[in-house]
């Protein structure tokens, strides 16, 4: 007698049309992958395209204000003038990008970047400011500080590098040093750069995550966002203490990074007239972008009242 065969196993593996119909739908399935795949790797070289036109236009764009960095330049070396521009802001505020733009087509030999490591132990018994003044331009040079004395106002109170007295000495006393720079005829340019807690979050992931910006991220670092209050009072204490007529505080409002060079790029030209300028340039500076030290505390002070705490 016959044996009764599973309806199961003949449709599985002897019912043609289920056999025609399970090839169509695996060639289906991988048709649908291989789309899939070459959609995100469209998406991605569109992606990257954008991004190199972008960076190309942001070149372009900063380039008429390098040219006339030039200038300035020039123009202090016929006057013998002397520039010191301090960098100071947060970290992964841009300071340091924007420095790279600013030197990016200077002429080598009539500037410097300055950016300091901890002082050493015979530096520690010295007056403050006397690591950073062996450093002061010459005649005809500028000289760029990747943060400057102001170390002593954010940096070193906030992570206990030093005292209160050693605090309260700076505070006392940065203003009239400075005044001073200026009277024996220094042009001084400081900016600050603010940046969002939230945009600092994203910088610090992308450092973390990239091998190539890994070595900018340091133990401090890894602490300003849970400092962040800290930072903001002192930053507070910092204008209120040495933001003068003479040497005044200029704040670059730094989430876009573009925006952020090109404005500092402005502040510097605008520092004093020099030859050559290129009168067709847009030197107006943004002011969405570019705020007075002066007007910083104004905001920080409503901010304080209406919110209990300062937002910056």
């Amino acid at each position: 007698m016959e044996k009764n065969i599973p309806v199961s196993n003949i449709v599985e593996d002897k019912n043609p049309d289920f056999i025609f119909f399970k090839d169509q739908k695996i060639q289906t399935a991988k048709l649908l992958e291989e789309y899939d795949n070459l959609k995100r790797k469209r998406a991605k070289k569109e992606k990257f395209t954008a991004k190199a036109i972008r960076k190309l236009k942001e070149i372009e764009d900063l380039k008429p204000y390098q040219a006339e960095l030039i200038k300035l330049q020039n123009h202090l070396e016929k006057i013998n003038g002397k520039m010191m521009i301090l960098f100071e802001g947060r970290d992964a505020s841009g300071k340091g990008g924007t420095i790279r733009r600013v030197t990016r087509y200077m002429n080598e030999k009539h500037y410097r970047v300055v950016a300091l490591g901890k002082p050493t132990e015979e530096q520690k018994t010295q007056w403050y400011f006397q690591r950073y003044v062996q450093h002061f331009p010459h005649s005809g040079e500028i000289v760029l500080f990747d943060r400057s004395w102001y170390n002593r106002s954010m940096v070193e109170p906030v992570f206990g590098f030093c005292t209160q007295k050693e605090y309260d000495n700076f505070i006392k006393g940065v203003k009239g040093f400075e005044k001073d720079l200026v009277r024996q005829g220094v042009i001084l340019v400081k900016l600050y750069f603010s940046v969002t807690k939230d945009e600092q979050a994203l910088r610090f992931e992308r450092r973390k995550t990239d091998p190539l910006r890994q070595w900018k991220l340091s133990e401090v670092d890894l602490q300003a966002q849970d400092k962040w209050d800290e930072f903001t009072v002192m930053k507070y204490k910092m204008l209120e203490a040495s933001h003068s007529r003479q040497a005044p505080w200029t704040i670059i409002r730094s989430n876009d990074k573009h925006t952020a060079r090109k404005e500092a790029m402005k502040v510097i030209l605008n520092q004093l007239d020099y030859e050559g300028r290129n009168m067709d340039l847009d030197f107006t500076l943004n002011t969405d972008i570019v705020v007075s030290g002066a007007h910083e505390l104004e905001i920080m002070d409503r901010h304080l009242k209406k919110e209990g705490k300062f937002i910056y």
